[in-house]
């Protein structure tokens, strides 16, 4: 990861950080405290702003980011308990090819591998749900595999 510290004359100074994708983070500190963050989709595109904040927010989203409110379990760094197994949350769009099928009709265990241990549909859950359970747009899929088939989930719901 790389960050660039640029100083910007008579307002403060920028720091950009990439992000992945040749997209970067911009951070401009003013002197006033104030700080405004922007994204970069690539290095030929104008920065899009996302927000103007005041220190105080700005430190507060700082502290959520490194985890001071809510650490996050590192997958990669962790052992987990199921094995090479891990629980993956996936969200069926419009365009998902399982819409309109039940979890026996598309076939998504057979398919890929993965268990579907709930649906998360709006509020209400759908706890071991039947095989002739009907996916909609909007639902989230909890389910069980490895990360290859997670993956081989993932394509499968984006076909």
């Amino acid at each position: 990861m790389t960050v660039y510290e640029t100083d910007v004359p008579g307002v403060g100074r920028k720091f950009e950080l990439e992000v992945g994708g040749g997209a970067r983070l911009v951070v401009l500190m003013h002197h006033d405290g104030r700080r405004e963050l922007f994204h970069r989709a690539d290095p030929d595109a104008d920065s899009q702003r996302i927000a103007d904040l005041d220190g105080e927010t700005a430190r507060q989203l700082g502290a959520i980011l490194t985890g001071a409110y809510f650490q996050p379990v590192e997958l990669d760094r962790t052992q987990v308990p199921l094995g090479e197994a891990i629980l993956e949350w996936v969200e069926l769009d419009e365009d998902s090819s399982v819409v309109g099928q039940t979890l026996s009709g598309c076939g998504v265990r057979n398919q890929t591998g993965v268990s579907v241990i709930a649906i998360q549909r709006g509020d209400e859950t759908v706890p071991n749900p039947d095989p002739d359970e009907t996916l909609a747009v909007g639902d989230i899929l909890v389910v069980l595999g490895t990360r290859a088939e997670q993956q081989a989930l993932r394509e499968f719901v984006d076909r």
